[in-house]
C-alpha cells in the first residue's frame, strides 16, 4: 500500500477502506507519511468529499490516535448516576454559554464532561474565560477528572497533546494549506473529539452569521446533517441547535467582562438573546435524558434550578474545586478590571440594524482579549460592553459601547472597528431569533417528535 495510490484514489472521488485510511492516518501520526502526502489528501477531500462510512472510519481512527475520557458512576439505575451531556459550541464572539450551562445542567441532576478550548482569532474560548479567575486550573489526570466530577457532577478539562492527537496534528497542516473549510474534515475535527468522551448524548451548538466560521444557514445545515449522522453511527445521542451569531452574543465580549455577564444571568440578569439561549439548551438536555419529560416541564424545571439559587451555587462549588474562591461569583466586580475605558459615542441616534460580529472579535482582539496567534498572552481585564444590540434605539451623544484595555494606543483602532461594525437607521428593526433551528439523528427521535408539536 502507497500514500500517493491513495491520494490518487480519493482525487478521482473513489471510496477508501478502513485499512487504507489506517495506514494513511496512522503513518502520518507515526511520521512516515509527510505532510506534502497528507496536504495531498486534504486537497483531495475538498474537492471530492467522502461518503458517510468513509468519514466515519476517518473520525473514528483520528478518536482513538490517544486517550479516551471516561467517569466513573454506578449504576445507570442507581439514584446518584448522572446522564453525562457533552457540551460544544463551533464558537463566536461573546460566546460564554458553558460557563452558565454547565452550572446549571449540574443543578438539574445531570452530568457535564467535556474538552474545552482556547480563543484564538476574532472567537474566545471557554479556558479563557475561566482562567480569568485567579487560580482556576483545569485537571487533566483521569483521577482527578474522576474526583470533580463526584463533588461537582462536573468534569472539563482543556485540549492536551494525549487527546486525539491526530487531530491536532492534521488541523495545524490544514490551516497553512487552505483545506480548514472542508465541510467532512471540520465535522470529522469536531466530532473525534466529541467521541473521544464517553457521554450519554452530546449537545451540539452550532453558530451562524459573520461572527461564526460558518456564515450562511444552509452550510451550518450541511455540517450538522454530516455531524448528526456520524453520531448515529456512533450509537450517540446527538441533538444540535443552529443559533445566530451575525451579532455577538449577549452584551460582554472578553474574558472576565462574559464571566461576570453569565454570573448575571445565574442571578436572574442577562440580555434576552443570551438568557433564551441558556434556558433552551438546559431545558433540551433535559429532554436528551428523559424522552417522555415534556418541553413544558422541562422548561419549569430549568426555572426552578435558577430562581432557587442552586444553579448559582453549582457554580461556586465548581469554581471552588478548580482551585479559584468563590467570592468573585458573590463579587464580580473583583475581577480584574482594565486600566481604561473609553465610550463609543453615535452622534445623531437611531436604530440598530445590523452588527458585524466579525469586526467586533477582531476589536477585542485589538483591546488584548483575544489571540493573534496561538502563542499569544491575552488580557483578561479587556473586552468590549455593547449598550446596544440589534433591534434597540441609541439616544443621540449616548454611548451604544464602551472599550475596556489596558494598551492605551489600541483604543482608537478598536473605536474605528466598532464603529464600522454599528448600522444605524432610523425605522424601527425586530432583533432577530437567537435559536434558527433544531435537527436531532434517529437516536433522539422521540425528542425530535416532542420539539415537532
Amino acid at each position: 500500500m502507497r500514500a500517493v495510490d491513495l491520494i490518487e484514489k480519493k482525487k478521482r472521488g473513489k471510496h477508501l477502506t478502513e485499512d487504507e485510511l489506517v495506514f494513511l492516518l496512522q503513518g502520518y501520526l507515526d511520521g512516515s507519511i509527510p505532510d506534502y502526502q497528507m496536504s495531498a489528501f486534504c486537497m483531495a477531500v475538498c474537492f471530492t468529499g467522502m461518503d458517510e462510512k468513509e468519514l466515519y472510519h476517518f473520525t473514528t481512527i483520528m478518536r482513538d490516535s490517544g486517550d479516551r475520557i471516561k467517569i466513573t458512576q454506578g449504576d445507570t439505575n442507581s439514584k446518584d448516576y448522572r446522564f453525562i451531556i457533552d457540551k460544544h459550541s463551533t464558537g463566536g464572539v461573546g460566546d460564554k454559554t458553558s460557563i452558565a450551562l454547565v452550572p446549571l445542567l449540574s443543578a438539574l441532576g445531570l452530568g457535564v464532561v467535556k474538552l474545552t478550548g482556547k480563543g484564538l482569532g476574532h472567537t474566545g474560548g471557554t479556558v479563557d474565560k475561566f482562567e480569568s479567575l485567579p487560580g482556576f486550573v483545569f485537571p487533566h489526570k483521569k483521577d482527578k477528572l474522576n474526583a470533580m466530577f463526584s463533588t461537582t457532577g462536573v468534569a472539563m478539562t482543556s485540549y492536551s497533546d494525549t487527546i486525539v492527537p491526530l487531530d491536532k496534528k492534521l488541523y495545524g497542516l490544514r490551516d497553512v494549506t487552505a483545506t480548514v473549510q472542508s465541510l467532512p474534515l471540520i465535522a470529522s475535527s469536531i466530532m473525534s473529539k466529541k467521541l473521544a468522551v464517553e457521554s450519554d448524548a452530546i449537545l451540539l451548538d452550532i453558530k451562524v452569521g459573520n461572527g461564526a466560521f460558518l456564515t450562511t444557514l444552509k452550510e451550518a445545515q450541511e455540517l450538522t446533517r454530516i455531524m448528526l449522522a456520524l453520531g448515529s453511527q456512533a450509537k450517540r445521542r446527538v441533538l444540535a441547535v443552529l443559533t445566530d451569531m451575525n451579532q455577538p452574543l449577549g452584551t460582554h465580549v472578553g474574558n472576565s467582562l462574559e464571566f461576570a455577564e453569565a454570573v448575571s444571568f445565574l442571578k436572574g440578569e442577562a440580555s434576552s438573546d443570551f438568557d433564551e439561549l441558556v434556558r433552551t439548551l438546559a431545558s433540551y438536555a433535559l429532554q436528551l435524558s428523559d424522552s417522555s419529560l415534556s418541553s413544558h416541564d422541562a422548561t419549569h424545571a430549568v426555572e426552578r434550578a435558577l430562581s432557587s439559587g442552586r444553579a448559582l451555587n453549582a457554580l461556586k462549588i465548581l469554581v471552588s474545586a478548580m482551585g479559584a474562591d468563590p467570592i468573585f461569583i458573590d463579587t464580580p466586580n473583583l475581577l480584574a478590571k482594565a486600566k481604561y475605558t473609553h465610550d463609543v459615542i453615535h452622534d445623531t441616534g437611531g436604530y440598530v440594524r445590523a452588527i458585524n460580529s466579525h469586526a467586533i472579535g477582531t476589536a477585542a482582539m485589538t483591546l488584548g482579549a483575544g489571540r493573534a496567534h496561538k502563542n499569544a498572552t491575552i488580557d483578561y481585564s479587556a473586552g468590549i460592553v455593547l449598550h446596544k444590540k440589534v433591534g434597540q434605539y441609541c439616544k443621540a451623544n449616548t454611548p451604544y459601547a464602551t472599550i475596556h484595555t489596558n494598551d492605551k494606543h489600541a483604543i482608537s483602532h478598536a473605536q474605528v472597528l466598532i464603529q464600522d461594525s454599528y448600522d444605524f437607521v432610523n425605522q424601527k428593526v425586530s432583533p432577530p431569533p437567537v435559536i434558527l433551528e433544531t435537527l436531532s439523528n434517529e437516536l433522539a427521535n422521540e425528542l425530535a417528535n416532542e420539539l415537532a408539536k
